[in-house]
C-alpha cells in the first residue's frame, strides 16, 4: 500500500512535515509513505494553465495518481488553511487524480480547529473518499524537528502512528 503524505507547510522546520517523516519511519516496510513537502514551490494557480500545467503541478498530480491514499498534515495560519496548501488544492480541483482518492488528516498541534474544519469541508468537496473520522493528532507545537523525531520515536507514539496507518490501509482497501 502506497501513501502520499502532503505537508501543507512551506516552512523547512515545520512540525507537521517532521511528523510526516516520523510517520514514514513508523511505517517501516509495511507501507510505502512518500512525503511531498514542496507546496511553497508550486506556482500560483491559474485556470489558464490547467490544460498544460507547470511541471511542478504535473509532478504532484503524478504522485497523487500513484498513491493508494493521501495523508494531509497542515499548520493553521491566522485560523485558516495556509495559502500554499490551498493553492495546491486549487490546482487539483479540476483534475481526475484526486477524485475518489482516500484522504485523511494528521495534525501536529493541540490547536488549529478552525483551519481543520475548513480543510474538512474542502476535502469532502474534493473527494467522496475523505474520511473525517480517521484523524491523527499529535501535540508537537513549538518542538524542533529533532525534538519531534525523538518524541515520536517513543514506543507509544510509534504504536499510535502504526495504528493510524493500519486503519487508513483498511479504509483504502475497502474501496
Amino acid at each position: 500500500m502506497k501513501f502520499l503524505a502532503i505537508s501543507g507547510s512551506a516552512r523547512r522546520a515545520s512540525t507537521n512535515t517532521a511528523m510526516l517523516y516520523a510517520l514514514q519511519s513508523a511505517a517501516g516496510s509495511t507501507y510505502a509513505v512518500s512525503i511531498y513537502d514542496r507546496v511553497g514551490e508550486l506556482p500560483v494557480f491559474s485556470p489558464d494553465l490547467e490544460e498544460n500545467p507547470p511541471r511542478e503541478v504535473a509532478a504532484l498530480a503524478r504522485a497523487i495518481a500513484d498513491a493508494d491514499g493521501l495523508i494531509l498534515a497542515s499548520p493553521e495560519y491566522i485560523r485558516s488553511i495556509p495559502g500554499g496548501l490551498k493553492n495546491a488544492i486549487d490546482w487539483l480541483v479540476s483534475r481526475n487524480e484526486v477524485i475518489g482518492k482516500p484522504i485523511v488528516l494528521a495534525h501536529a498541534s493541540h490547536r488549529g480547529d478552525d483551519m481543520l474544519q475548513q480543510l474538512r469541508v474542502v476535502l469532502a468537496t474534493l473527494s467522496d473518499r475523505f474520511n473525517e473520522q480517521l484523524f491523527l493528532r499529535l501535540h508537537l507545537m513549538k518542538l524542533s524537528p529533532d525534538e519531534v523525531a525523538a518524541y515520536l520515536s517513543e514506543p507509544r507514539h510509534q504504536e499510535e502512528m502504526r495504528r493510524f496507518l493500519d486503519a487508513f490501509a483498511n479504509y483504502c482497501a475497502a474501496a
